[in-house]
């Protein structure tokens, strides 16, 4: 019989996602406003993106890429 691991994420009822995917960078989450762009540090061959839990930079290749970006998930 196997044991089973003890996982230390928590299950978080009620959250939805309004994305279209939880993990990868899509093109309608990319920013074109320029004063919320200037906050942040993009750099050349990046773009800021926004999801449910905020803004965050991102590589323009893994835009609509069919990846994900673990840029998005491992904030």
């Amino acid at each position: 019989m196997a044991r089973q691991l003890k996982s230390n994420k928590k299950h978080e009822t009620g959250r939805t996602i309004t994305t279209k995917s939880p993990y990868g960078t899509h093109s309608d989450m990319v920013v074109s406003d320029d004063t919320i762009i200037s906050q942040y540090e993009v750099g050349s061959g990046q773009v800021l993106a926004q999801d449910d839990a905020g803004y965050y930079v991102t590589y323009s290749n893994r835009v609509d890429s069919g990846l994900a970006d673990p840029l998005r998930y491992n904030r």
